[in-house]
C-alpha cells in the first residue's frame, strides 16, 4: 500500500504533506470543509493530480490528518492498493423513492459478495436516517462482512453536508467503497467516554427519530429541567448531553445526539431512531474521558490485527469536538502514539459513525463515539 496526503485552505493551493508519490489509479479520500467543497473547480483540481483516480468527497466537521484537525481546509488521502482492489458504488436518497432502509439494502446488494471484506461509507448527513440505513445494509449480508464510514458534517452548522464520487460534491449522495481481495486485513473499534446520570425514564411517546414524551411527560421539558441554564443554549447545548438509549431486545445502549427540538410539540430529534419503550438517561463527559476513549479505541483495533496498520480511518463526532474544543488534537495524538507515526492517519468530524460494536459484525449508528478502521495488505 502506497499513500500520498495533500492539504489546502481558503488561501493556499494544494501542499503535500507526505512524501510525494506517484501512485496508479488510487482511492482518493477527499475531506474538508463544506463551503470549499461547494467550489465549481474542486473536482478538476482533484483531478489534475490524480488523473486516474477514484474521487470520493466528503464534507466535514474538521478534516483529521496525525498533524492536525482543521475546520477550514480540504484535505486529500490518496491510497493505492497494491494487493488488493476496491470498487465504489453510489445512490443518492434525493433521487430515490425508497427509504433509508431500502436504499442501505440496495447500496450492499450492488457489490459481488465474492472476497469483499470491507465496505466503508461517505454518506450524505443531513436527512438520511442513519438507523435504518445500517439496518438496510445489514439485511444486505449474511453478518460475514464489516461495514464502518460515516455521516458527513457540516461544522456545527447542521445546514447541509455534500459527498459524491468522482463528480462535483452534492446533496443526498451516498458513497460505498468496497475493498476486496485476500490479502486485506481490517480491524476496528469504537469508544465514547461518555457517563450516564440522572435517572432512567421510559420512552412512552415517539416517532422513528422524534421523541416525544418519556415517562408520559413531554421530554423537552424533562430535558430543560436537567439542563437548567444551559437550556438557553438550545439546540448547540444538546451537543454536549446526548442520551443513553437502551431498548429492551438490544444487547448494547447506543449514544443519540440531540439534533435539534421542537418548542411547540416538546419534542426532541434525535439523530437515528428511537423506539417506544426503551429506557433513556442523560449523558455528559470531559476532555480527559474523551481523550482516554479514543486512546482506548487505537488500542483494541490495535489487538485485532494480525499486521501492523498501514493506513487509520478516524471517525469521530461534532459533540466530542465541541467538548475537546481547543484541545480537539489530543485525541488524535492518542491514536498516533498507539498505532504509530508511519501509519497514514486520515478522517473526518461527522453527524454520525457507522461500525458494529465491538466483536459483532452488523453495523450500527452512532453518535459521540470515536470509530478507529485499520487497514493493511
Amino acid at each position: 500500500m502506497k499513500t500520498v496526503q495533500l492539504k489546502k485552505n481558503k488561501n493556499t493551493d494544494w501542499k503535500y504533506i507526505s512524501k510525494k508519490l506517484i501512485l496508479k489509479e488510487p482511492l482518493v479520500l477527499v475531506f474538508g470543509n463544506r463551503y470549499l467543497l461547494e467550489s465549481d473547480t474542486i473536482l478538476g483540481e482533484v483531478q489534475e493530480l490524480f488523473k486516474d483516480g477514484h474521487i470520493v468527497f466528503g464534507s466535514t466537521s474538521g478534516d483529521i490528518t496525525a498533524d492536525e484537525v482543521d475546520d477550514e481546509s480540504i484535505t486529500i488521502t490518496a491510497i493505492e492498493f497494491e494487493k488488493s482492489s476496491f470498487l465504489i458504488k453510489t445512490v443518492n436518497v434525493l433521487d430515490s423513492k425508497e427509504d433509508s432502509f431500502d436504499v442501505g439494502k440496495a447500496l450492499i446488494d450492488q457489490f459481488p459478495k465474492e472476497q469483499l471484506k470491507h465496505v466503508f461509507i461517505v454518506s450524505e448527513g443531513s436527512f438520511t436516517n442513519g438507523s435504518q440505513l445500517t439496518k438496510g445494509m445489514n439485511a444486505a449480508t449474511q453478518d460475514n462482512l464489516l461495514i464502518t464510514g460515516a455521516l458527513c458534517g457540516d461544522d456545527a452548522r447542521f445546514e447541509k453536508t455534500l459527498s459524491s464520487y468522482n463528480e462535483n460534491p452534492k446533496s443526498g449522495e451516498i458513497v460505498a467503497i468496497g475493498l476486496y481481495g485476500d490479502a486485506l486485513e481490517v480491524s476496528f473499534s469504537i469508544n465514547g467516554g461518555w457517563t450516564p446520570f440522572g435517572p432512567e425514564r421510559i420512552v412512552t411517546k415517539s416517532d422513528k427519530n422524534i421523541l416525544y414524551e418519556l415517562d408520559g411527560k413531554p421530554a423537552l421539558d424533562l430535558y430543560k429541567k436537567y439542563l437548567g441554564e444551559k437550556s438557553n443554549e438550545l439546540p448547540g447545548a444538546a451537543l454536549l448531553y446526548p442520551l443513553k438509549v437502551k431498548s429492551t431486545n438490544d444487547k448494547h445502549s447506543i449514544v443519540r445526539t440531540i439534533l435539534n427540538i421542537n418548542e411547540e410539540d416538546n419534542s426532541m430529534i434525535l439523530a437515528g431512531d428511537i423506539i417506544e419503550g426503551a429506557q433513556v438517561q442523560l449523558m455528559m463527559t470531559n476532555v480527559d474521558n474523551i481523550v482516554n476513549a479514543a486512546e482506548l479505541a487505537a488500542t483494541n483495533a490495535n489487538e485485532l490485527r494480525k499486521k501492523k496498520s498501514e493506513l487509520a480511518i478516524l471517525v469521530s463526532c461534532i459533540g466530542r469536538k465541541l467538548v475537546l474544543d481547543q484541545r480537539v488534537e489530543e485525541e488524535i495524538e492518542e491514536v498516533v502514539e498507539v498505532v504509530g507515526e508511519d501509519t497514514t492517519i486520515c478522517g473526518l468530524y461527522s453527524y454520525g459513525e457507522i461500525a458494529p460494536f465491538i466483536g459483532e459484525q452488523h453495523c450500527q449508528l452512532h453518535n459521540q463515539t470515536m470509530t478507529i478502521t485499520l487497514i493493511s495488505e
